[in-house]
């Protein structure tokens, strides 16, 4: 693995978040929303354009004082997709915690070695 302390995340487990978070908020600005999900604006802004572009999420565009801010909410079909796709998903191959690696495998190597 790289030097990184965080872990890995796949993105059907990214999307999930970011659909979740909206659907409880109702709608985030671009900044809460990558900071909520603990994402990269850099790195998972194309997620963020490919849910979009599919109709899972909307983008808005709104003034606030001299600015532009994106403003971004789940739409019912992100919705139904997150309860008919992604729960179902989750439930059959749940997200590894956090220092749940495969321990017993490596385990085992070592004693076969001895």
């Amino acid at each position: 693995m790289s030097g990184s302390s965080s872990s890995y995340r796949d993105r059907i487990y990214i999307v999930k978040d970011i659909i979740l978070k909206l659907v409880e908020y109702g709608e985030l600005n671009q900044t809460a929303l990558v900071s909520f999900c603990g994402l990269n604006l850099k790195k998972h802004k194309p997620i963020l354009d490919d849910l979009e572009a599919n109709g899972l999420i909307s983008r808005a565009e709104r003034m606030v004082g001299k600015r532009i801010v994106a403003i971004y909410a789940p739409t019912q079909r992100g919705i139904e997709f997150s309860k008919n796709i992604l729960e179902p998903y989750e439930k059959m191959f749940p997200r590894r915690k956090e220092g749940e690696d495969d321990k017993p495998a490596s385990m085992l190597a070592m004693l076969v070695l001895i």
